[in-house]
C-alpha cells in the first residue's frame, strides 16, 4: 500500500506539532507566570519549583508507558486520549482554588502530555520514509519548540498583566480542541506488528526512582540534607535504579529494552538530553525570578527580555534539521554544546546579570544552542531503531528530555535555595560542556559501528536474542 501524499505528509506534522506546540507553550508561560503565583498563594520556592517538577515528573514516568501502549493499540488512539486528558486538565488548572490544587491538576496535564509528543514523534517516524526528508520534519517539529519559546514569553506577559495568571491555561483548549478534531480526519492509525505486554513492575519502578529523587532534591534544603526523610528518599531512588536494570533484562517485553543502551549514539543522545534539558529548565526558572523578583520588571517586560534566547532558537532549530540530514548530529552537538557552556560562562564567571549587553550575550548563545540540540538528539534516539520500536524509542527520548528539565529545576533551585547563586550558573555550564564532550565522543565511526550491531540484535527472532547479545557485547 502506496504511503500518503507529500500534501498529507506535512498535513500530519502540522497537526503532532499542533500537540507540542501546546505542551511547549504551556512551560514557557508557566515560568513567567511563577511570581505572580507566588503572590496569590503565598507559595515557598519549593512550592514554585512542584508546580513545574510535578508535572515533568509524571510526564516523564508515563511516557515509555505511552509509547508502548501506542506501539501495541495503536498510535492514533492513543494520540486523541492525550489530547482529551490535557485540555482537560489544562481547563482544572485555571481553576485551582490553591497551590495543592493547581500541582494535582497539572499532574492530570502530565497524564495527557505523556500521551502526545513521544507518540507524535512515532506517527512522524511512521509518516515519513525518507531518512533526509524524516530529519527535515524533526528539524520543523524542534522549531515548534522554539515558536514556543519566541511566542510563550510574550503572551504569558500580557495575559498575566491583563486577565491574570490563570488565563494562560485557557490557550490550551481551542488549539487541543482543533488538534483532536484534526486527528480524526486526517492522521492515520499505525501500531507495532507485534503487540508489546504491560510492564507494570517496570513502571513502579521508574515512578519511584523519579519521584523519590525529585522529592529529595527539592526538599532536601528545607528538611536538611541528613534528615531520614530526604536520605531515604535517595535510597529509594538508588535500589529503583538497581532493581530496574536487573528486572527489565529478564523480561521478553521490557518496559525499558535495556538493549537500546548498547548503541552509543543512542547512549549519548539519552544523556545528552538530560545535561541540555537540565540546563534548560534550569535557565528558565534563574532567569523568571531574577528578572520579576530582583530587576522587578513586569511579566511582560521579562518575557520580552527572553525574546532574543528566543528568537535563536526559533531560527537554529529547523537549521539542525537540516544540518543533521546533509551531514550528521556532530556538528550540531557541538556547536549546541560551544554555545551553551559560553552563556553559562557569561553568567557564572562574567556577571552578565550587572551588565544588558553581557546578559543579551549569553540569552542569545542560549537560544542558539538550545536550537541546534533538539533535532540531532531526536534524530540519533529513532533512526537506527527498527520502526515497530519507533514509539519506545521517541519514549525514551522524549522521557530523558522531561527528566532533565525537572533534574535542572530542581537541582539550580536547590543551590538557589542554598544561596550558591554562583554555583547554579556554573552547574549549566557544566551541562553545555557534557553536551560538547559527549557530542564528539558518541558520533564517531566507532559509535555508529555499535548502533547497527544494536538494531541487528533488535530485529532477530526471539530465540536467537540471547546468541546475538553474547556476539555484540
Amino acid at each position: 500500500m502506496p504511503g500518503p501524499s507529500y500534501r498529507r505528509r506535512m498535513l500530519i506534522l502540522a497537526i503532532c506539532c499542533m500537540s507540542l506546540l501546546i505542551v511547549s507553550l504551556d512551560n514557557t508561560i508557566l515560568n513567567v507566570a511563577l511570581p505572580s503565583m507566588q503572590k496569590d498563594f503565598h507559595a515557598s520556592l519549593s512550592g514554585l519549583q512542584w508546580t513545574i517538577d510535578a508535572y515533568l515528573v509524571v510526564i516523564a514516568s508515563l511516557l515509555l508507558l505511552a509509547g508502548s501502549t501506542a506501539d501495541r493499540i495503536g498510535r492514533k488512539r492513543v494520540f486523541q486520549v492525550g489530547l482529551v486528558v490535557f485540555t482537560l486538565g489544562s481547563a482544572l488548572c485555571s481553576l485551582a482554588p490553591g497551590l495543592g490544587w493547581l500541582v494535582a491538576f497539572r499532574m492530570v496535564q502530565a497524564v495527557g502530555g505523556s500521551m502526545l509528543n513521544p507518540v507524535a514523534m512515532s506517527i512522524i517516524t511512521n509518516t515519513f520514509d525518507d531518512a533526509k526528508e524524516r530529519a527535515k520534519a524533526i528539524g520543523v517539529w524542534g522549531g515548534v519548540v522554539g515558536i514556543s519559546m519566541a511566542a510563550g514569553p510574550i503572551i504569558g506577559g500580557a495575559l498575566v498583566e491583563s486577565v491574570g495568571w490563570r488565563s494562560i491555561f485557557w490557550i490550551n483548549l481551542p488549539v487541543g480542541v482543533a488538534a483532536l478534531v484534526l486527528t480524526a480526519r486526517f492522521v492515520p492509525d499505525s501500531r507495532a506488528p507485534r503487540p508489546r505486554r504491560i510492564d507494570p513492575v517496570g513502571q513502579v519502578l521508574v515512578i519511584l526512582l523519579l519521584g523519590s529523587l525529585t522529592y529529595g532534591i527539592i526538599e532536601g534544603a528545607g528538611a536538611g540534607w541528613g534528615s531520614p526523610l530526604i536520605v531515604g528518599s535517595f535510597v529509594v531512588a538508588a535500589a529503583s535504579v538497581v532493581g530496574l536494570a536487573r528486572y527489565e533484562q529478564r523480561r521478553t517485553d521490557p518496559l525499558i529494552d535495556v538493549r537500546f543502551f548498547r548503541s552509543v549514539p543512542f547512549s549519548g543522545a539519552t544523556v545528552i538530553a538530560v545535561c541540555g534539558f537540565a540546563a534548560l529548565g534550569g535557565f528558565l526558572f534563574l532567569n523568571t525570578l531574577y528578572l520579576q523578583n530582583d530587576r522587578g520588571l513586569s511579566a511582560l517586560k521579562a518575557g520580552l527580555y527572553m525574546v532574543p534566547m528566543a528568537l535563536m532558537c526559533l531560527v537554529f532549530a529547523p537549521l539542525s534539521g537540516r544540518l543533521v540530514g546533509a551531514r550528521g548530529p556532530r556538528l550540531p552537538l557541538v556547536l549546541a554544546g560551544l554555545a551553551m557552556t559560553a552563556s553559562g560562562v557569561l553568567f557564572a564567571g562574567l556577571d552578565a546579570e550587572s551588565d544588558n549587553v553581557k546578559l543579551f550575550t549569553s540569552y542569545v548563545l542560549f537560544g542558539i544552542g538550545f536550537g541546534l540540540i533538539n533535532a540531532p538528539i531526536t534524530n540519533t534516539a529513532v533512526s537506527g531503531m527498527p520502526r515497530a520500536q519507533a514509539g519506545v524509542a521517541a519514549a525514551v527520548a522524549s522521557t530523558s528530555r522531561q527528566v532533565g528539565q525537572s533534574l535542572g529545576v530542581a537541582v539550580l533551585g536547590a543551590a538557589l535555595a542554598a544561596g550558591l547563586h554562583a554555583g547554579a550558573w556554573w552547574i549549566i555550564t557544566g551541562c553545555g560542556a557534557a553536551v560538547l564532550v559527549l557530542g564528539v565522543l558518541t558520533t564517531g565511526r566507532r559509535a555508529r559501528g555499535t548502533a547497527e550491531r544494536t538494531a541487528a540484535a533488535l530485529m532477530v527472532p526471539e530465540a536467537d536474542r540471547d546468541k546475538v547479545a553474547v556476539s555484540t557485547s
